[in-house]
């Protein structure tokens, strides 16, 4: 029987409360289709460890996680440390440390969720963001100057490799391939005119590779307005770090709620474990209460499955959450309804 070795960071906040759900309904998987998972979980590397010892987690941390096969992340953030400090003390340097250079993120309408945009509709809307993972705007080059004078200025340099865009487009172009055959790239070469001319050459260079994908380029502005207005015209999406972002939060808020949002931070050579965590934050309003919506957990664990190469136990979780959603009432407050986090993992189970 093969055995994975499951890296578990709960992190903050509801990142507690939704990753025990996960960690259930994986449990179940295993049993189904006769595969093992090993646990070793990391409860104190949060922003309250932060907060006690300056740090988000131990400086040998990378090596602790280095012999796994996958890491599943609850949520990290809390009110009293600046996002920049848990995300760079945590997210990015597991991402940039194993070469985690996809960040995945599925869209899709469920039937039983009401989006908001009026064209959005079960079926009609099932494509995927493929983000630029660790380079691009979100760079470590720059700095503060003139600190406290009037002159004072901050610089901050976007960096675009040719190595790094062009593996992500050889991810997008390969899925595109292997789902609807189209392919949209975001950029903004008309305002930007160094790092997105470079990022638009690239993209024509590799769709060379890939005859069968039919693909197009939209300036970002343009292209946020289309995904509220014709979200069912998209299959793949690629786009830079900054950009991958901000488009992937606006498609999850189009499919009804980012709450039920997963994503996958990829090393697609596997030679590093990848990363796997729902993308709703640790949301400290709700903390505590029990009633965090564990969907985005859930969904990024099968997503983890499909990497370990159990695409059968990804799709029984799928389905059982779009039964879910269809056929019964049972929702968390996000969705309208009143269901704790447990009542609703339990419905899950059960129709699982």
């Amino acid at each position: 029987m093969t055995n994975h070795r499951i890296a578990l960071i709960p992190g903050d906040g509801i990142g507690t409360e939704v990753l025990p759900a996960a960690q259930q309904v994986l449990d179940v998987l295993g049993r189904r289709h006769g595969f093992g998972l090993t646990y070793t979980s990391y409860d104190d590397w949060s922003c309250e460890r932060y907060l006690r010892e300056g740090a988000m987690m131990p400086a040998d941390g990378l090596d602790q996680l280095r012999d796994k096969d996958a890491i599943l992340l609850g949520a990290v953030g809390h009110p009293e440390v600046p996002d920049h400090v848990s995300l760079w003390g945590l997210l990015i340097p597991i991402r940039r440390g194993f070469r985690q250079y996809v960040n995945l993120r599925p869209i899709r309408v469920f039937e039983g969720i009401e989006s908001p945009v009026r064209t959005a509709r079960a079926g009609a809307v099932d494509f995927v963001v493929v983000r630029e993972n660790v380079e691009g705007e979100y760079s470590q080059v720059g700095g503060r100057f003139n600190s406290g004078f009037p002159d004072e200025l901050a610089v901050q340099e976007a960096v675009f490799t040719r190595a790094g865009v062009s593996r992500v487009l050889d991810y997008a172009f390969g899925l595109a391939a292997r789902r609807g055959g189209r392919l949209t790239s975001a950029t903004k070469s008309n305002g930007i005119v160094h790092t997105m001319p470079f990022w638009d050459e690239l993209v024509a260079e590799r769709a060379s590779g890939f005859p069968q994908v039919a693909w197009d380029q939209e300036h970002i502005d343009a292209l946020a307005a289309k995904f509220v207005l014709e979200p069912g015209r998209f299959d793949v999406v690629v786009a830079s770090n900054l950009f991958g972002d901000i488009l992937s939060d606006l498609a999850a808020a189009i499919a009804g709620s980012i709450g039920i949002a997963p994503a996958a931070n990829l090393n697609p050579e596997r030679a590093y474990p990848s990363m796997f965590e729902p993308v709703h934050g640790s949301a400290p309003d709700i903390a505590g209460q029990g009633v965090a919506n564990p969907l985005g957990a859930i969904w990024s664990a099968a997503m983890m499955l499909d990497h370990l190469g159990h695409p059968a136990a990804a799709k029984d979780v799928t389905d059982a959450v779009a039964g879910v959603l269809a056929k019964t009432d049972v929702r968390t407050r996000d969705l309208g309804g009143t269901a704790t986090t447990a009542e609703f993992t339990d419905k899950l189970l059960e129709l699982l």
